[in-house]
């Protein structure tokens, strides 16, 4: 017979979304929680991610907000120099496993169970033994909505025929050495960084052929700086951005001025991108990037042969000896937003463009600090990840939307100055006024902010 639990919350998922929210539950209330995950330690995806993958944000923006992520240090060497370090995969999961061990499982209101999956009806079953636990929960989180794919969870959609070799990202340190040819195919993030890993291993150029069936806008990582040094270059950023929509005549006009300003940045500048999914990158990269120059813009890979790589536009030879590395997996794939407080069901989706842990961390305190539900619903409406251009600026829109909403509950402006993954409020507290160059970008984005609305209502109707 399996075990009875009587719980505040069953949290369905402890990757960085679900270990966001409880951490923040824990701090603001006295709730019980359960945890359930399909892995064996907190950290969802990072638990499959490839070795050499790091955050393309600051450390700072990342985790649960109880626990600082990294040192704090700047860069010295490398592409990133002179910016905020960037936390590896294993920092990540070393901030969630011990938020895990010293902090939730010490406080005696964590039960935890991985390894595990949840059923219909919210018993826990353990894989390993198939012990069962029963739970009654007050509410059931579900914090595996975005439902991450990556290389080494997702195998290709395209065919591989005989006498191909095609790994992941994961394996390119252990076998990777010695080809003629590293043919890396996807253009997101992954891809990216894969390339990056194979120049900065001492890959010439002319040896890496890389897949792009679309391009992407990419945010331009100087922009995303925490603390008082970089505040006015931030608050530049945001001015930028409610700028450039409001003297725009068309959304094309959006990028090409954030581009123009180093807001936005792309890879070949000829090309324009039919693709954005919050990729943050430093010129350095960038520069690494554009060193690659066999580049096959033709579609997705349909057949790789081993003398042949069939694209939906066309084909292009190949030799028997290339490898490939497969980094086509769709990353988050875009769902349909649903409302995210409903009745005894919460719904962990983003609420700021591109801040997942945030966004957790956020709903964790409304969830804490609100009891009616249309205001919570109100002041946390859903932020679908985007997938093309266009979704930059639905994001926008709704994002300046949800600022406006939270500055009118002091409340809340309170909270966003003490919490850790949102390192501009607290800056912005003792800066404005202060600091001369920032309170005059702050000004430009106040005097732009009403005609941007309305120039984004005129693009995409009315929210």
């Amino acid at each position: 017979m399996g075990n009875t639990i009587d719980v505040d919350y069953l949290i369905v998922g402890a990757g960085a979304v679900g270990m966001a929210f409880a951490d923040v539950l824990l701090s603001e209330t006295d709730a019980t929680m359960a945890m359930a995950d399909r892995r064996h330690r907190p950290g969802g995806h990072w638990n499959d991610a490839y070795p050499f993958v790091r955050l393309h944000q600051p450390a700072s923006f990342y985790g649960v907000s109880s626990r600082p992520l990294g040192s704090g240090a700047k860069d010295e060497v490398g592409h990133n120099r002179g910016m905020f370090e960037l936390a590896s995969g294993q920092e990540v999961l070393t901030h969630f496993d011990l938020t895990m061990l010293q902090r939730f499982l010490p406080s005696g209101r964590v039960h935890w169970f991985p390894m595990s999956d949840v059923v219909d009806d919210g018993t826990i079953v353990s894989s390993m033994s198939g012990e069962r636990t029963e739970v009654t929960a007050r509410r059931v989180v579900d914090a595996t909505h975005s439902q991450m794919r990556i290389p080494s969870m997702d195998p290709p959609r395209y065919e591989i025929a005989p006498g191909v070799t095609c790994i992941p990202p994961n394996d390119l340190p252990r076998h990777g050495a010695g080809r003629n040819r590293y043919v890396v195919v996807g253009a997101g993030k992954t891809a990216m960084d894969t390339c990056i890993w194979l120049l900065d291993n001492a890959t010439p150029p002319d040896r890496i052929r890389w897949i792009v069936p679309r391009d992407s806008w990419l945010l331009d990582r100087r922009n995303y700086q925490p603390g008082e040094e970089y505040f006015a270059k931030v608050c530049k950023g945001l001015a930028d951005q409610v700028e450039a929509v409001a003297v725009a005549d068309t959304i094309e006009d959006i990028f090409l001025e954030l581009e123009r300003r180093e807001f936005l940045a792309r890879i070949d500048t000829t090309i324009t991108p039919g693709a954005y999914h919050c990729a943050v990158i430093s010129p350095g990269e960038l520069d690494q990037l554009r060193s690659i120059t066999d580049v096959v813009r033709l579609g997705h890979v349909t057949r790789l042969t081993p003398e042949a790589i069939e694209l939906e536009g066309g084909s292009v030879p190949a030799d028997p000896g290339d490898l490939y590395i497969d980094c086509s997996a769709a990353g988050i794939p875009r769902r349909p937003a649903t409302p995210i407080f409903d009745g005894d069901r919460i719904t962990l989706q983003w609420i700021r463009t591109c801040q997942p842990t945030f966004s957790a961390a956020f709903l964790g305190h409304v969830e804490a600090a609100y009891d009616d539900e249309d205001l919570k619903n109100e002041l946390c409406r859903p932020i679908e990840p985007p997938e093309v251009p266009l979704d930059y600026v639905r994001m926008f829109q709704l994002e300046l939307a949800q600022r406006s909403q939270w500055d009118r509950h002091p409340e809340i402006r309170s909270w966003l100055e003490t919490c850790r993954l949102d390192p501009f409020a607290s800056v912005a507290k003792t800066r404005i006024g202060v600091d001369a160059e920032a309170t005059d970008h702050l000004g430009r984005y106040l005097s732009n902010y009403g005609p941007a609305v309305d120039k984004l209502a005129e693009f995409l109707g009315p929210l």
